[in-house]
């Protein structure tokens, strides 16, 4: 199904070509000023070199042809060109009637599905998930989330930090702690036991402890040093004892991220591409893509357009240690092996964007990736508090994300239960959906590489431009439809008519824009273009509800159209929060 603007794009290219001037002036855009009018077309202004006319008479010439259009119900030439549309009623009309009964909603999805991976998550095994992960979580999601509205197939990787050298500060600590343990018996033959000898909690203390004392004390950070060399190459007990730190991890990590509603297919780490570095490491040798510089190998990735100093790419250190930059070459080897991807999006901090530039040009220079594989980076902003500063706990340390999640849906719980929204047996359940819309959206609706303030009072909050106020929203509009029914008449077979108020006309032409708003951030990759649409659909609405008596509509036929509009609107805002990564209740 077209997008409205491409239908009206229509008629003015027919209108621009009948009157004697290019079909591709016809390029028609949202109003700017919508006081004035819905849409408007400038290309008049364009063509006026082109044709040596002044703007206006070649925007009166177009707007004669428009007279009569059924789906135009007024066109204007304004000075010094500008061509102003307003939209027929019965075409709004029919084009929402055409949405609500596709079960796209209209959305033209591609004829040609990409395969696309999404890289987000990225936490590091035997730590909590703390804040900080947070950005990198929901943005991934959503983008994963909005990639496959359009019909492709995508795949999520959490890239899991599982490897190097905070696994030898775990076992050397583990080892210091319980030196008993048949994973440190040189001579043990047995199977090692299948339970851990830690807890998640354990292992999260073992951790920082095993780092900060290895600042202080430099014999301990060798040894350490010495465990990872030793897990790396194979040894039997260390690799033992790995497994069990992956394991538990991953199962605190699942639990974390499954509160956030986010879900990845792929659970990768950085331990599954250390088989293919040595391999890689050789063929960039054999081919001369890599060279050393003072013991280093690296890859020189500076061209000649580039305005700032692009270091090389580091690929192996001195004494032969592997870097970031390897494991993620050697990463998009297994992907290209696994899934011959057409494009790899990266959701990461924005001050990884040197990190990723050189690895992108080292994949496309070494041939790791085919040219026409897109590689992505989507830096984010850092989430900070009231006071500019990265988000803390009062106490000034980093929030737990669990921990964090958890504070949010108090509050709900609190403002719910100070309003009397629900009874208290539903409360729970529906704190915690409405909190997870609150995070969520607070982040969503700002532009990723943005910093942004986390503040929990205003992402809360029932009013402004807020997720609570969407669902509320949704709350509202499923309320009237649940009324309706209990009135004895059906939701099937309804039909929108032509609108009566400005309002009702408002509302359905927002409701219009749905598929050229979630094509617009698929191609810009940017969640926060929902969030603006959602968030002005939802005035839209609520202007709507409060100028029109609904229920009390004596019009039959009137009504029906009312509440065809309404199940279109809520189809609309469910299937865009979907894509943000939450959902509505049925009450608040």
């Amino acid at each position: 199904m077209k997008q409205i603007v491409e239908l009206i794009t229509m008629e003015l290219s027919e209108a621009f070509e009948r009157a004697g001037y290019d079909r591709a002036l016809a390029k028609v855009t949202l109003s700017n000023r919508p006081d004035l009018c819905e849409y408007q077309c400038n290309g008049a202004m364009a063509g006026a070199k082109a044709y040596k006319k002044a703007p206006y008479i070649i925007a009166e010439d177009v707007v004669s042809y428009l007279k009569e259009r059924s789906c135009i119900a007024a066109a204007e030439a304004v000075k010094p060109g500008f061509i102003n549309i307003k939209l027929g009623e019965e075409f709004v009309a029919d084009f929402l009637n055409q949405m609500a009964g596709d079960e796209n909603l209209g959305l033209g999805r591609t004829q040609k599905p990409e395969t696309i991976i999404v890289d987000y998550g990225g936490p590091n095994v035997a730590k909590p998930l703390h804040v900080g992960h947070l950005r990198s979580a929901i943005i991934g999601e959503s983008v994963k989330r909005i990639c496959r509205k359009m019909g492709h197939k995508v795949l999520g990787d959490v890239h899991l930090g599982d490897w190097g050298y905070q696994m030898g500060l775990i076992i050397t600590e583990l080892k210091k702690r319980k030196p008993e343990l048949p994973y440190f018996d040189e001579s043990w033959q047995g199977e090692y036991p299948e339970e851990a000898p830690f807890t998640i909690s354990e292992l999260e203390e073992i951790y920082p402890a095993a780092s900060a004392y290895a600042k202080e004390h430099e014999e301990y950070r060798e040894e350490a040093l010495q465990a990872t060399w030793m897990l790396q190459n194979g040894h039997r007990g260390y690799t033992a004892v790995w497994k069990h730190i992956v394991t538990i991890s991953v199962r605190d990590i699942k639990n974390n991220y499954k509160k956030l509603n986010v879900e990845f297919e792929l659970w990768k780490g950085e331990s599954d591409a250390q088989k293919v570095i040595p391999d890689m490491i050789e063929d960039f040798k054999k081919k001369g893509q890599a060279y050393l510089d003072e013991g280093a190998l690296v890859i020189d990735v500076k061209e000649e357009t580039d305005t700032k100093e692009i270091p090389p790419c580091l690929i192996q250190k001195s004494d032969g240690a592997s870097l970031y930059g390897t494991t993620d070459l050697a990463t998009l080897i297994q992907r290209e092996e696994d899934f011959q991807p057409d494009r790899v999006i990266y959701v990461v901090d924005k001050r990884q964007e040197m990190h990723f530039t050189q690895v992108f040009r080292a994949a496309k220079k070494t041939g790791i990736v085919r040219e026409d594989t897109e590689l992505r980076f989507l830096g984010f902003g850092t989430m900070n508090g009231k006071d500019g500063k990265p988000f803390k706990t009062r106490e000034g340390g980093v929030m737990r994300l669990e921990n964090l999640i958890a504070e949010i849906n108090d509050e709900m719980y609190k403002k719910m239960a100070e309003n009397r929204m629900v009874d208290e047996e539903e409360a729970g359940n529906t704190s915690k959906m409405i909190g997870l819309a609150a995070i969520k959206y607070g982040d969503l609706s700002n532009q990723a590489a943005k910093d942004y303030v986390f503040d929990v009072d205003r992402f809360t909050s029932f009013e402004g431009n807020t997720g609570p106020y969407i669902l509320y929203t949704i709350v509202r509009i499923k309320s009237i439809l649940n009324k309706y029914q209990k009135q004895g008449n059906s939701l099937e077979e309804l039909r929108c008519m032509g609108a009566c108020t400005d309002s009702e006309k408002a509302l359905m032409l927002e409701v219009c824009k749905y598929n050229m708003i979630m094509e617009t951030a698929f191609t810009e990759t940017a969640p926060h273009k929902i969030c603006a649409y959602i968030y002005d659909l939802a005035n839209a609405f609520n202007r709507f509800y409060h100028e029109t008596k609904i229920l009390a509509e004596e019009d039959k036929e009137k009504q029906k159209s009312y509440i065809a509009l309404l199940l279109i609107t809520r189809n609309v805002l469910e299937s865009c929060i979907d894509t943000l990564g939450f959902d509505a209740p049925e009450r608040m």
